[in-house]
């Protein structure tokens, strides 16, 4: 994920401090506990008809495709591979697919990146967008499947059921290149995350859309970033717009996911906030209580990911629309 910065609770931070850790502004920060360690076993997903036509298996076949193609940095020959393989799955899905090339400005050189938006016309003028990073850290050996792919998975799934659809508000779905924090990783901790050298993809996206006038008419901005654990436990962003959250949670609760959609709250320096501090709303749906396991490590492999969990998150994204729909007609 490349959330700059996770940040905790600013007892917890006090905490973390006394104990001599010095954790940079990287995504996000740790917990002050570590959590019970995750299981490995990912379970079948649950089937369509139960998710509300979103299939689990094939959200995880997604993250398994990406993660064979290995480290996937901006710039890279191996993320070339990963925008090939988004633009090819969103046309088979007969959805109509932009690509936005830009140039970000990093502490390690300029690098060439893309944005990827599916965009499937509603009947009247406003947008919601669903989104996530398809980028991975630029260190040896990290291939990214929670951290990049669990999002990338569950957008690609969901633009197969909704590119078919006509639906009352405009529905974009947004690949972000440029999450991460560029600079040579070696572990966690050793690139700091700074406002202006991570988020470049939706950075770049919340001026454009600013400047074509588009940014009015954005209704709701969703934000999927490592939701791919066993056990999945997403927490209240406090960054995110309240009203959008409680939306989410309302949802969720109603399909009966209130074990995974739980009401406990975490700071989270994402994507996200590229649309909020332009006035747009948004929400950061995340679980990082993984940030003491695997987080921005090599082990950060396909057996961390759950067809179960991306179906859940899948299942919430698909109800939330209609929601959201009521909501503004």
């Amino acid at each position: 994920m490349g959330r700059g910065g996770l940040i905790p609770a600013a007892g917890a931070t006090l905490c973390l401090l006394a104990a001599g850790l010095q954790m940079t502004r990287a995504r996000h920060a740790e917990a002050a506990q570590a959590p019970a360690p995750r299981t490995s076993a990912s379970p079948a997903a649950p089937p369509p008809a139960s998710t509300g036509g979103f299939d689990g298996a094939k959200a995880f076949e997604h993250v398994r495709r990406l993660v064979e193609i290995g480290p996937r940095p901006p710039g890279s020959g191996a993320i070339r591979q990963a925008q090939s393989y988004i633009v090819s799955q969103l046309k088979s899905y007969g959805c109509q697919v932009e690509e936005h090339d830009f140039h970000g400005s990093t502490p390690i050189g300029d690098f060439p990146m893309k944005n990827i938006i599916a965009k499937i016309p509603g009947t009247g003028a406003g947008i919601v967008l669903y989104s996530t990073h398809y980028d991975t850290l630029r260190m040896p050996n990290f291939v990214g499947a929670d951290d990049g792919g669990s999002g990338t998975g569950v957008m690609l799934e969901l633009a197969r059921l909704f590119c078919g659809r006509k639906n009352a508000l405009n529905v974009w779905i947004a690949f972000f290149d440029g999450e991460e924090a560029q600079g040579q990783w070696s572990s966690r901790d050793t690139v700091e995350w700074t406002d202006s050298n991570s988020t470049y993809g939706s950075r770049e996206m919340a001026a454009s859309m600013a400047l074509s006038g588009d940014l009015r008419r954005l209704k709701a901005m969703v934000l999927a970033d490592m939701i791919g654990p066993s056990d999945l436990k997403i927490k209240r962003e406090t960054n995110s717009t309240r009203w959008l959250t409680d939306l989410i949670w309302t949802t969720a609760a109603r399909l009966g996911y209130g074990e995974v959609f739980v009401n406990d709250t975490i700071v989270a320096s994402d994507d996200h906030l590229s649309f909020i501090r332009r006035g747009a709303p948004g929400c950061d749906i995340i679980d990082f209580d993984v940030a003491t396991t695997y987080w921005h490590t090599p082990q950060d492999t396909l057996d961390k990911v759950d067809p179960r969990s991306l179906a859940l998150v899948g299942h919430v994204f698909v109800e939330t629309l209609p929601a959201l729909e009521k909501k503004f007609r």
